[in-house]
């Protein structure tokens, strides 16, 4: 189905927030779910996950980085301006329930999926830590929306320029896994693959349970292709039916890392194409 634009907000570099108007999938919408969106008649299928809903006024959040050609052009849409195609909710939601002590961590455009478990996680009763971090300051994204649903929070920078200095597996590890002062009972991390693999280097020295949401390559995302395999705990899994959240300690990062730059090149040739036409006012 079609969905319009009714709100358009730039967060932070390359960094956009678009209000959908999407009452069926706000309806029925759960934490850790994502959707499938085409631009136009001949654009390519964008997975993002969901940042927010609301079901009395039918709208949904998706907050996205520009990273090629689709986003790029995705960006350059204005509220009242239409998708073609707006498919979900899809993939298996979040598990929620009152464990104890639950930490959720984001690094960088990684903050806006890990909003919405954060805040289903605090509504089941648990105890909420919240790490946010991205390589600056003026990159920092939903630091408001996260305190608001967080029992404590730290904001982390790559250089320093706010908050704690350092990456979001160090906060983890030198706040609350070394000292042993409160006990941590699960970890749901989302962002950039590296850090996810490094913080699971962290929680798995301290036996504690980590969840990680994957973003790799997909194309028709209802488990046909096989574009999107990973490999967790030695067998192969389909991100787009069997996640996007899986077991951190289990997966096969060096793999995932391997598969997400096999087409690096491809992608750079459209958007420097992309970027080119849109300069001398030409189509892409």
């Amino acid at each position: 189905m079609s969905a319009k634009i009714l709100e358009k907000q730039q967060l932070s570099e390359n960094v956009f927030k678009l209000v959908l108007d999407a009452p069926k999938i706000a309806k029925k919408r759960k934490a850790g779910q994502f959707v499938v969106l085409r631009i136009h008649e001949e654009g390519e299928r964008i997975p993002l996950t969901i940042a927010d809903a609301d079901p009395a006024k039918g709208t949904l959040t998706i907050i996205f980085q520009v990273v090629g050609k689709s986003t790029a052009h995705l960006s350059g849409l204005e509220a009242g301006d239409s998708l073609l195609d707006l498919v979900g909710p899809m993939g298996q939601p979040t598990h929620v329930e009152k464990i104890g002590t639950v930490v959720c961590v984001g690094g960088g455009v990684g903050v806006a999926p890990v909003y919405p478990i954060t805040q289903a996680m605090k509504n089941a009763g648990n105890h909420v830590i919240s790490i946010i971090g991205a390589r600056c300051k003026d990159l920092i994204i939903m630091e408001e929306e996260m305190k608001a649903v967080s029992d404590e929070i730290i904001v982390t920078t790559d250089d320093g320029s706010y908050g704690y200095h350092g990456f979001v597996s160090q906060a983890l590890e030198e706040k609350y896994l070394m000292t042993g002062d409160k006990k941590i009972d699960m970890v749901v991390a989302i962002g950039p693959v590296p850090m996810m693999r490094a913080l699971c280097d962290v929680t798995k020295k301290y036996n504690v349970p980590t969840v990680v949401s994957l973003n790799s390559i997909m194309v028709d995302a209802t488990g046909m292709c096989g574009a999107c395999r990973v490999t967790v705990g030695g067998k192969t899994r389909f991100v787009c039916v069997d996640g996007p959240e899986f077991d951190g300690h289990q997966v096969d990062f060096k793999e995932l890392i391997d598969r997400q730059r096999i087409y690096l090149d491809q992608e750079k040739q459209c958007y420097d194409h992309y970027c080119t036409c849109r300069q001398q006012g030409k189509g892409a």
